[in-house]
């Protein structure tokens, strides 16, 4: 599951700007160009006004009554759910088959998502999108959700949704490696093993790429350290840098396949989609042991929607066992996955459940987002320096 330059822009799980997943809200502004005081106060009052509206339309209505009211819509339009990501097209196909909605798609970065809900509002051309995990709240603070709670809501993890329903995440990403057995003879299986091989390391720009971020987060987690403080993990690579060992190209598709890694600091779902690019053979792809980082996106509804009650159908099919199987089937982890009955092709494109045992969400966001927004510079002044 990765999008490449010609065909997919950067906005999903293969982020090569910082407006992806688990990337500081703070840096929505920096994202796009939607928020002024006068802009933020404005929607305020109009949050407080059409809450109420909003939030009655579910209100009491059973999955039966949702459907035919879908239906009578026609349509869904979505914003970053494009075809050739996590498989949406299977879902676009079965929404259009079991219930007749047409649909159209604009992939774009979660941020511009949500610029686009607040500057069209009434004049709404999208009615869902599909952002990641810290711009969903980003979403409520700036008033562009509807809520809808699916029948599935009580099997979605309470880190992973908003308790009235604004946002829940569909799938989820989790750093891992990826090792080519071309070059490596026993593989890491956990930041320690990694630190005392003898292999190079590739993580990536953590001055662009959430991939490269998370990766830093996943190690102080697995060394001890938390979001507000990321010296176990800072001082783990400079160690790295000064043998010599830190990688300098990035963990890219391309770059693997000439064989230019050795060992890369990936999303689960990348690293298993690169395998099956290349080579399946050829690759390994885990969850380091010692401790990793889980994140993921979310379906927003637009509260200004011209087609609402298809978005909540939509939502709703999503979490459904079906619908999280068409996600599975394009290397994203369903949030419901211990849930499922996952058939064994589906299966093979993720990787086992014990192996996240040791990986968990972003706590203290706050904290987070402020360790996060210093990262580049620290990294420079104490890892790159030994380059």
């Amino acid at each position: 599951m990765t999008k490449n330059t010609t065909s997919q822009p950067s906005k999903r799980l293969f982020p090569k700007v910082l407006c992806s997943l688990f990337v500081p809200a703070m840096l929505l502004t920096a994202c796009s160009n939607s928020s002024s005081t006068s802009e933020n106060q404005t929607t305020a009052t109009d949050n407080d006004t059409q809450t109420s509206a909003s939030s009655s339309l579910a209100e009491g209505l059973s999955v039966e009554q949702l459907i035919e009211k879908a239906k009578s819509e026609g349509e869904v339009n979505s914003l970053g759910m494009p075809d050739t990501w996590a498989n949406w097209k299977e879902t676009w196909e079965d929404l259009n088959t079991q219930y007749g909605l047409k649909h159209q798609d604009t992939d774009m970065s979660s941020a511009q998502e949500i610029a686009k809900f607040l500057a069209e509002k009434d004049n709404a051309t999208a009615d869902i999108g599909d952002v990641g995990a810290t711009f969903a709240p980003v979403a409520v603070e700036k008033g562009v959700t509807l809520p809808y709670k699916p029948t599935t809501w009580e099997q979605v993890p309470d880190w992973a949704k908003d308790n009235d329903g604004n946002w829940l995440i569909a799938y989820t990403g989790t750093i891992a490696f990826i090792a080519d057995k071309q070059k490596v003879d026993k593989i890491p299986t956990s930041w320690d093993e990694l630190k005392n091989s003898k292999y190079k390391v590739t993580i990536g720009d953590v001055s662009v790429a959430s991939q490269a971020v998370n990766g830093v987060l996943a190690a102080n987690y697995a060394l001890g350290g938390n979001e507000a403080d990321l010296t176990p993990a800072l001082n783990y690579f400079a160690d790295l840098a000064k043998q010599k060992r830190l990688g300098v190209v990035d963990p890219t598709v391309a770059n693997l396949e000439k064989g230019e890694v050795e060992v890369a600091v990936v999303w689960d779902f990348n690293g298993l989609n690169y395998r099956d690019q290349i080579d399946k053979s050829r690759f390994d792809v885990l969850i380091p042991s010692d401790g990793s980082v889980t994140s993921g996106y979310s379906t927003i509804i637009n509260k200004y929607a011209k087609h609402p009650y298809a978005a909540m159908l939509a939502r709703e099919f999503i979490l459904s066992d079906k619908g999280q199987l068409n996600l599975a089937r394009g290397y994203a982890r369903p949030i419901r996955i211990e849930h499922l009955d996952v058939p064994a092709d589906v299966q093979d494109k993720l990787l086992p459940q014990a192996q996240y045992t040791n990986a968990k969400p972003v706590t203290d966001v706050t904290a987070w987002e402020k360790s996060s927004a210093q990262l580049p510079q620290l990294w420079q002044e104490q890892v790159l320096i030994h380059q």
